[in-house]
């Protein structure tokens, strides 16, 4: 969690005990990873023989940050999926305009970074979710169809309500989780990536980060070199075509 973000979640997490109908903050027990995946219901990579990887940036846009990496994207032709804050498409919708502009994939990760630690209503979360939707269109004239909860906290009730508004749940790669939010040494992001780079990966950046940012040093480095081993970038919902699974029947689909 972002240190700066520290004080508004035990703040958020005061305010939500008022809340009925809550949202846990993991899945229910017994149903982890390969529960949701075999219904098709959350994304964490997508195995092909394809050389193809995704990379995904959360929590901005950022008026420092944001730019930078458009640019550098732009210079190896990288196409990437944002997980954008509304709040934040709001403050600084060229950059949401810029990002849909150059082809790049923009995607819902709540209003204000809400994490489902705590208990959150569904009214709640369905207002983070139609906020942020409307903070993107009116910036992009578009409305996203992913849904990335902050700090990968989920449950049933929470896939449930995304499903139900449209929205594909995606994670990221376990074994590409950078940890660059947390500043831990370009040389550290950099390794993380390329020693685990894998087919159909969902490698996780941060176009926002307290303080200086060693994402962008990082990926000075991380993109020529996945460029020459023969990967090609895509966007989530590219990657998705991608997959070969056919998601469990459930109850819903056979009424």
């Amino acid at each position: 969690m972002h240190r700066s973000k520290v004080k508004v979640f035990v703040l958020s997490s005061c305010m939500l005990l008022a809340f009925g109908s809550a949202i846990a903050a993991a899945p229910s027990k017994g149903k982890g990873r390969q529960y949701y995946e075999k219904r098709g219901e959350v994304v964490w990579e997508v195995p092909t023989e394809e050389k193809v990887i995704a990379l995904t940036f959360d929590d901005g846009p950022d008026p420092e940050d944001t730019p930078y990496i458009l640019d550098l994207l732009k210079e190896y032709d990288v196409k990437a999926t944002f997980f954008i804050i509304g709040n934040k498409a709001e403050r600084y919708p060229d950059l949401v305009k810029r990002e849909a502009d150059e082809g790049h994939e923009l995607a819902n990760h709540t209003y204000r970074h809400l994490y489902f630690s705590n208990k959150v209503s569904e009214r709640q979360f369905k207002e983070e979710l139609s906020k942020t939707q409307e903070a993107i269109f009116k910036a992009s004239g578009l409305r996203p169809h992913l849904f990335r909860p902050p700090g990968g906290y989920y449950n049933d009730t929470l896939v449930r309500i995304a499903k139900k508004e449209g929205f594909k749940v995606v994670m990221w790669s376990w074994h590409q989780n950078t940890n660059d939010w947390n500043t831990p040494g370009v040389g550290k992001i950099t390794s993380t990536v390329l020693n685990n780079a894998r087919n159909g990966d969902i490698v996780l950046f941060h176009d926002y980060v307290e303080g200086k940012t060693q994402t962008i040093p990082a990926l000075k480095q991380i993109l020529p070199e996945l460029r020459d081993r023969g990967y090609r970038f895509v966007t989530i919902s590219e990657l998705l075509t991608y997959s070969k699974h056919t998601p469990v029947k459930q109850a819903d689909d056979l009424k």
